[in-house]
């Protein structure tokens, strides 16, 4: 239960018996800036008092005093011009850790919405394995889809195959002198602009397999033709393999070669046209720029100014093929006829410049009916012991996927890239995220949820005939958790849902990150405190009625941290070793 929202639907029912008929959408209930200011707070009567003809103050009164009628209310406080702060009750949040209890780590999650969301990540072009770029993208993607899945909402995970252009001619001939080297030739040194990586020569000698000596007695462009599916295949095998490892399934897999080759590329281009949206026409020179190479020249243009974006955009190349513009738009208005009206990519930042134009592609494709979020992931700065690193074994220019997940494991490498903001650098120090220390958040977290089953675990060898299951501990004494730190803890927790709902509405994973940290943060704060007034020890033998309700905070906080991390694709750790 959103239980914020639930108070927003009581002051909404409110507001309509004082004064029926006001629109009400701008209405908040949410957690007070300052915890001492008590436990909700509605902006209710700063919006709504001029259309009711009222003073903020005068109506704030009103609701004040229709609000201190609800069962779960012990005060209420009128705030400065009009805000409204309501204080709980006790009982109110025993009853919220009854629910996380009862739940497990299912609580939070949203009702089904019957809303279908298309999110489309890592895409890389299948030349070769992943790397440490990709995983930021794989992981913010992957934890993305996993949060709005929580929420309530029909997500499908999508990778789109850029096997239609000229960087697969380039793995084509790269394939092929690896596969001359498999026949036992000296191929010498890698010629410049093929790819140079050791990956290469598995597929080299698995053309030597398959085809013998046959391929060298076929013309250029014919033996091409035969590598380049094959190539294909096989840096998507690898490139699969590269994302299980760091626990990334896709559920579709869409080929730009299988929209151009099927025609889509044409029909979606036939489409605007029809629509007046493709014209002929002679662009400006980029602004701000000198280019002694520009030549004004006619162009197939997209009427992309009428859509949002800056400038219209070239569908065809100098020597009429389309533009990768043009496969794009195809691509989407495809996701949008397979009922994906609501599109979230997740790009590298060096396509800034492209958003613009894709979403207003999309509002054309779509006729104004879909939409197209784009998450852009800044650069990982690997770093050892604080300074630059390479670590690449294979690759040769970059750093593997593959090789950071051996180096710190799959969860660590997880929970990192979902530290900061997807558009904010983020440093990866291979010392750092292998510590054991607060300054380390996937620790941090790690050690709470561990410690939790930890001291469950000696509950239940203290009092072996004591029911510690989720549905016993929820009818537990909880109303005696009284101390200010455990009540803080219980408001954080029972705050989950509202979080799951805020983040996957804002498209932001990494608000898992910092709640998470919160929520550790309150849990050895609790310990600590422990430590100082015995009476606030989690066990006491001779309290045995206590130590069952903190069990059972014990449980709801394990419960909240197992559901984040099952967002972000990590294994709670049972016990730290």
């Amino acid at each position: 239960m959103n239980l914020f929202a639930a108070f927003r639907d009581d002051i909404v029912a409110i507001v309509d018996r004082i004064v029926p008929g006001l629109d009400t959408a701008r209405v908040t209930a949410e957690p007070p800036r300052e915890a001492a200011h008590g436990d909700v707070a509605t902006n209710a009567a700063m919006v709504l008092a001029k259309a009711a003809n009222m003073k903020p103050r005068d109506l704030a009164e009103k609701l004040a005093a229709e609000l201190r009628q609800l069962p779960a209310v012990t005060d209420v406080e009128i705030a400065g011009p009009g805000f409204i702060n309501l204080r709980l009750a006790d009982s109110f949040w025993a009853e919220r850790l009854a629910d996380i209890v009862a739940a497990g780590p299912a609580y939070g999650a949203g009702a089904p919405k019957n809303h279908r969301v298309n999110v489309e990540y890592v895409s890389a072009n299948p030349t070769g394995p992943m790397h440490i770029g990709h995983a930021r993208g794989a992981v913010v993607g992957d934890a993305l889809a996993s949060l709005l899945a929580k929420a309530g909402f029909d997500v499908t995970r999508e990778y789109y195959i850029n096997d239609a252009g000229g960087q697969i001619d380039v793995l084509a001939r790269s394939a092929y002198l690896r596969y001359r080297e498999a026949l036992g030739e000296d191929i010498g040194d890698i010629p410049e602009g093929l790819y140079p990586g050791e990956y290469l020569k598995p597929l080299g000698q698995l053309l030597a397999d398959r085809f013998g000596a046959d391929l060298k007695a076929k013309d250029e462009a014919e033996g091409l033709a035969i590598i380049r599916p094959i190539a294909v295949d096989a840096m998507m095998d690898m490139i699969r393999d590269d994302l299980a490892a760091l626990g990334v399934v896709h559920d579709v897999f869409t080929s730009e070669r299988g929209l151009v080759e099927g025609g889509k590329v044409d029909a979606a281009l036939a489409f605007l046209e029809e629509r007046g949206e493709v014209y002929t026409g002679i662009l400006e020179p980029p602004k701000g720029k000198v280019l002694d190479d520009w030549e004004p020249r006619p162009q197939v243009l997209f009427r992309a100014t009428q859509f949002g974006d800056d400038v219209d955009r070239p569908l065809k190349k100098s020597d009429g093929s389309w533009t990768y513009f043009a496969s794009d738009i195809a691509y989407h208005q495809d996701k949008f006829r397979r009922g994906f009206a609501d599109q979230i990519d997740i790009w590298g930042a060096d396509h800034g410049g492209y958003v613009k134009r894709m979403q207003a592609a999309v509002k054309a494709v779509s006729e104004g009916q879909g939409a197209l979020d784009v998450k852009l992931c800044q650069m990982v700065n690997l770093l050892k012991g604080g300074q630059p690193y390479k670590m690449s074994k294979r690759a040769g220019t970059f750093v593997t996927l593959r090789d950071l997940v051996e180096a710190v494991g799959k969860d660590v490498v997880r929970f990192i890239m979902l530290t900061r903001k997807n558009d904010a650098h983020l440093d990866f120090d291979l010392d750092k995220v292998l510590e054991q220390s607060r300054d380390n958040p996937v620790f941090y977290v790690q050690y709470a949820h561990a410690r939790c089953q930890s001291v469950s675990r000696h509950g239940a060898a203290l009092w072996p005939d004591q029911d510690l299951s989720g549905q016993a501990l929820a009818k537990a004494a909880l109303g005696r958790l009284t101390d200010p730190a455990e009540l803080g803890l219980i408001k954080l927790l029972a705050g989950w849902p509202r979080l799951v709902e805020s983040a996957a509405e804002a498209h932001e994973p990494h608000r898992v990150a910092f709640y998470l940290t919160e929520v550790a943060a309150g849990f050895h704060g609790l310990w600590n405190k422990g430590k100082d007034d015995v009476q606030l020890r989690f066990l006491l033998e001779e309290d045995r009625e206590l130590s069952v309700a903190r069990l059972a905070l014990l449980k709801a906080v394990a419960a909240v941290i197992a559901s984040g991390l099952a967002i972000f694709g990590v294994e709670p750790v049972e016990e730290m070793r």
